[in-house]
């Protein structure tokens, strides 16, 4: 019998696909274990308990995001509303479906868990700063470049919860309307 080696990113990983799949409490030993083809035993050599696991989770997921958000709303040469335009269609149509499935997950788990909450309030803050950087890059007050950012994050999130199923002929134009409305051409 072949005797397969993990390391703590396979286990992070399909902790990820869990937490996307289910939630945080469908993030088990037993059950990353049997996904991995492997016993709990290989489990215990890379975390102490699955509250390590579940806090390298949370640490991982605002590391990735935090970094994902900084190199997204770099400039690169480009105009901030040309940035800001980028960053909007890097969420257009299905997206990233694996993404956005660990990013509910996440949210609701801030919803019944202190420090899981503490984590999307970092990564929301330091999105909403880059973001309003952006805008008030544009010539926006900073209140203004704020409140624009939210509404931007406000958009990207909320459009993922509806279902385009509901108007699958005026989607596309209406996402390309509120588009223009955030971040006017020329701007």
């Amino acid at each position: 019998m072949e005797v397969k080696t993990l390391n703590r990113e396979s286990w992070l990983s399909a902790a990820f696909s869990a937490l996307a799949e289910g939630g945080a409490e469908q993030v088990r030993v037993e059950v990353l274990a049997k996904r991995l083809k492997v016993t709990k035993g290989s489990f215990y050599w890379h975390f102490r308990d699955r509250t390590e696991l579940m806090e390298a989770l949370q640490e991982n997921w605002k590391i990735g995001r935090i970094e994902a958000i900084n190199m997204q709303t770099r400039l690169n040469g480009q105009s901030p509303g040309e940035r800001l335009r980028d960053v909007l269609s890097l969420y257009a149509g299905n997206g990233n479906p694996r993404g956005m499935a660990i990013e509910m997950a996440m949210r609701d788990w801030a919803r019944r868990d202190a420090r899981a909450s503490e984590i999307v309030a970092e990564v929301d803050r330091e999105r909403l700063r880059c973001v309003s950087e952006l805008f008030a890059g544009m010539g926006l007050a900073e209140d203004d470049a704020f409140a624009r950012a939210y509404l931007f994050y406000s958009f990207i999130f909320g459009e993922g919860l509806l279902a385009r199923s509901a108007a699958p002929d005026r989607f596309e134009k209406a996402r390309d309307i509120c588009g223009r409305v955030l971040v006017p051409e020329g701007a």
